[in-house]
C-alpha cells in the first residue's frame, strides 16, 4: 500500500459474501484492509484507462519500458 494516508472513520453497509471474496483475492488480513486496497486498486485503474485513452494510436511499440 502507498505511504500512510491521512485515514478517517468511515461507516458503510456492505455484502457479506463480497467483502469475503474481495479479502480472498487481495491477500488482505483484515476488513478494513480490504477496502482499503479495493478503493487504492479502482483509483489506480482510473488512472491507469485514463492514460490509455488519452495515448490511443499515438504511442509507437517498443516507446514505453516495462519496470
Amino acid at each position: 500500500m502507498a505511504a500512510r494516508a491521512k485515514l478517517k472513520r468511515k461507516s458503510y453497509l456492505v455484502d457479506e459474501r463480497a467483502l469475503k471474496r474481495a479479502k480472498k483475492a487481495l491477500g488482505a488480513k483484515t476488513e478494513a484492509e480490504v477496502i482499503r486496497l479495493a478503493v487504492e486498486r479502482v483509483a489506480e485503474m482510473e488512472e491507469f484507462w485514463e492514460f490509455m485513452k488519452n495515448t490511443r494510436c499515438s504511442l509507437s511499440p517498443g516507446s514505453v519500458e516495462k519496470s
